[in-house]
């Protein structure tokens, strides 16, 4: 299994990055999939050190990319859950941090299941029986209001509203909605732009507005 990998960021898309592992002339250029958040902290041509799993199917060998190893374990442990294979693990965590779904699960905290797309009631019901203690505690970092909020980048020539946008639309929701939620956020924070060091807290932050089925 591939734990980790550190290299330079050779390409950057929507819901996948490459990752080039291995000195010049050498170098092996790694395809990750991950959340948008994720995503959003890399930089071409810029070093990055991703942790990741592998799933390993009959017909394909696919890795996934997380920001740090607690995300990569909750993503693995909520695929025990029947039903639950690798592309709805993350967008459980392109809705959720880590700790908000561990709150959600051990609250049994339905409605913000189903903000993930593709996760109903029965579906969100069966996640929380089935986890149960699975996820552990919170470990304490913030999540919420705390760690999506957007405004310090008021002012900010180097808006990336328009990455939060194609970001929701990638993970299926139609432009006018994404486009709505997130000006909704960004009413309520007092602000006309997403900074650069805001998009992950302006992603989550929209996708609970969104809330329920997709546009």
């Amino acid at each position: 299994m591939i734990a980790s990998l550190s290299g330079t960021v050779a390409n950057v898309r929507l819901d996948r990055a490459v990752i080039e592992v291995g000195g010049a002339g050498g170098a092996v250029g790694y395809l990750v999939h991950a959340t948008p958040a994720t995503l959003s902290t890399l930089r071409v041509g810029e070093p990055a050190r991703l942790s990741t799993s592998t799933v390993v199917r009959e017909d394909s060998f696919t890795l996934f990319g997380f920001a740090d190893d607690d995300e990569r374990t909750v993503f693995e442990a909520v695929q025990t859950v029947s039903g639950v294979g690798p592309r709805l693990a993350l967008a459980m965590l392109a809705v959720h941090t880590p700790d908000a779904l561990r709150r959600a699960v051990a609250s049994e905290d339905i409605a913000a299941l189903m903000r993930v797309p593709g996760i109903g009631r029965k579906g969100a019901q069966r996640i929380a029986l089935e986890l149960g203690d699975r996820l552990g505690a919170p470990t304490g970092a913030t999540d919420g209001s705390g760690d999506d909020a957007v405004g310090a980048g008021a002012g900010v020539v180097d808006d990336q509203r328009d990455q939060v946008v194609q970001a929701l639309v990638g993970l299926g929701w139609n432009p006018k909605a994404a486009e709505d939620a997130l000006a909704t956020v960004l009413a309520q924070a007092g602000v006309d732009v997403v900074a650069p060091d805001e998009i992950a807290g302006a992603l989550r932050a929209s996708l609970r507005v969104l809330g329920g089925p997709r546009g």
